[in-house]
């Protein structure tokens, strides 16, 4: 019986590599002749031979099933195959190849991630791809660096802040006007601390902007991946769930789908504003070595802090004045020199050990107002 073949359009490219070529397949294709090879992999050919390891990511596969199901999903960019040359034909007078519809025709030089991530898509969508035919190892792993290991990474700063050139709504173009608000108004608590773009324009910003707005997104969605299905859905033009009542991680939530962006925005303002004044030592400390206050670990459990304190204080739609906040913190038994590394180390647990005192402290406040 005759083996069925996968036709796709192609252009022939020469270039000092050699021939190769760009067509165009459709993704449930690619996987049928590529994907096993990719479910397997902990450590290929190329990475070996390179002596490095880039195994397939659960996470980033996750992120890009959720991506590939909004509106406007897209992968410009080609993924990179080698081929056997026994396993393909080509009609140069047509420009068309003809490649076995078989398992583990197509080697993954580049774009394992998003063939993965494309695994369960149902609906159309075409891969552009960049075939080389008898690529030997060598030339694989001289493409595969150059692409993977000499490349400038794109900060998160920067890519937050191209969602200013958005025209739709979404909870990161939000929170991302508000990191700029806190950032350049005169007078705001974070006065020129936020690294806009991921990088520093005064020797004292602490925070990066990707910081700000992944602490604050998660009081809209949850997470990124559940802000970025927020905002498929506002293109689409449905509507968002709200919370029924108010929620104690998603505060911000029916807020943000009310269009009350300047409310998220000003309780934030007060709630720092009072940090502020309640510590004001630590708060402007940013000189001072090891204190802990206005830098990633303070800013990152603070944040994580503010719902439990404003729905302590308010409920939906109201916006808590500096001196409510700062009613609750006075008393608060923390003082300015105790926001130390030493008292909270770097990283994670020095956040959480933060946080978790913090809500001791509004729990016992909340204990003697009951009696």
């Amino acid at each position: 019986m005759q083996q069925s073949r996968i036709s796709l359009r192609c252009l022939e490219i020469i270039q000092p590599i050699g021939t190769f070529y760009i067509g165009v397949i459709d993704a449930q294709s690619l996987i049928r002749i590529s994907y096993t090879d990719v479910r397997r992999i902990s450590e290929r050919d190329v990475e070996r031979y390179l002596g490095i390891q880039r195994p397939l990511s659960p996470k980033r596969v996750d992120e890009i099933k959720s991506y590939v199901n909004t509106v406007d999903a897209t992968f410009p960019t080609g993924v990179i195959l080698a081929i056997a040359s026994e396993d393909v034909e080509f009609d140069s007078d047509i420009g068309e190849m003809r490649i076995f519809d078989l398992p583990d025709v197509a080697k993954i030089i580049d774009g394992q991630h998003r063939i993965a991530g494309l695994q369960d898509f149902s609906d159309e969508f075409q891969i552009n791809v960049v075939i080389f035919l008898d690529m030997d190892l060598e030339d694989q792993a001289m493409v595969f660096a150059t692409i993977n290991l000499a490349q400038t990474k794109v900060s998160k700063s920067l890519a937050i802040d191209l969602y200013e050139y958005t025209k739709s709504r979404s909870p990161i173009k939000t929170c991302h006007n508000i990191a700029r608000l806190m950032n350049y108004k005169q007078g705001s608590p974070l006065f020129d601390r936020i690294k806009i773009l991921g990088s520093a324009t005064s020797p004292y910003q602490p925070l990066t902007q990707a910081t700000f707005v992944e602490a604050l997104v998660r009081l809209i969605s949850g997470n990124a991946q559940n802000a970025l299905k927020d905002r498929d859905l506002i293109k689409r033009g449905k509507k968002l769930n709200r919370t029924i009542e108010i929620d104690n991680k998603l505060v911000f939530r029916n807020l943000f789908i009310n269009e009350k962006d300047e409310i998220i925005a000003k309780i934030v303002w007060n709630y720092f504003q009072a940090i502020e004044d309640r510590w004001p030592i630590a708060w402007a400390g940013l000189d001072v070595r090891g204190n802990v206050l206005p830098r990633t670990n303070g800013f990152r459990a603070l944040m994580r802090f503010l719902p439990l304190m404003y729905t302590w204080l308010e409920g939906p739609d109201t916006i808590p004045t500096v001196g409510q906040f700062m009613e609750v913190l006075y008393k608060f038994p923390f003082k300015d020199g105790e926001f130390t590394t030493e008292n909270y180390p770097p990283g994670t647990s020095g956040e959480t050990k933060l946080f978790r005192q913090l809500d001791l402290s509004l729990q016992k406040i909340n204990q003697l107002s009951i009696f």
